[in-house]
């Protein structure tokens, strides 16, 4: 079970897809309805679903495909631009809403968002993409008791 936050316009999502077991699942949440619409015109595949939704409803979604956990959550969502009122639910329901040993992959274009991944999450791990446009910083993070 993966979730995706902020898939755009798909393109990481495409490549989630491609390289995904054929029984697994991939749930997007997007907030923007015109990347839903076009996603759900693109991306046709019965493992793909797409919610129209905020991050911070993780859980929820999660419980309406008939999941209660996720093994893998990927994020793009610029976390360290949103307030901390935004921010906090979304990085707490995630970490709730992953399996035990599960992983939450943040890529971030700055590092604003490392206290909040460091205290929430027992176990994170940091690197830097240089060679990505614009360089990116990956995140590599695990919830309490897992790690």
């Amino acid at each position: 079970m993966i979730v995706e936050y902020g898939p755009g316009v798909g393109g990481i999502t495409a490549e989630i897809l491609r390289r995904m077991r054929p029984d697994a699942c991939l749930i997007a949440i997007e907030t923007n309805p015109d990347f839903v619409g076009f996603l759900r015109k693109t991306l046709v595949d019965e493992r793909f679903h797409i919610a129209q939704a905020s991050a911070a409803d993780v859980r929820q979604i999660l419980q309406q495909h008939g999941h209660s956990k996720a093994n893998y959550i990927i994020s793009g969502i610029p976390l360290g631009a949103m307030p901390q009122r935004l921010r906090q639910p979304i990085l707490q329901n995630t970490c709730e809403a992953l399996e035990p040993g599960g992983s939450f992959l943040v890529y971030q274009f700055t590092t604003r968002v490392l206290p909040d991944l460091r205290r929430i999450f027992r176990y994170v791990k940091r690197k830097f993409e240089p060679l990505n446009v614009l360089p990116a910083h990956l995140f590599f993070c695990q919830q309490p008791g897992t790690a």
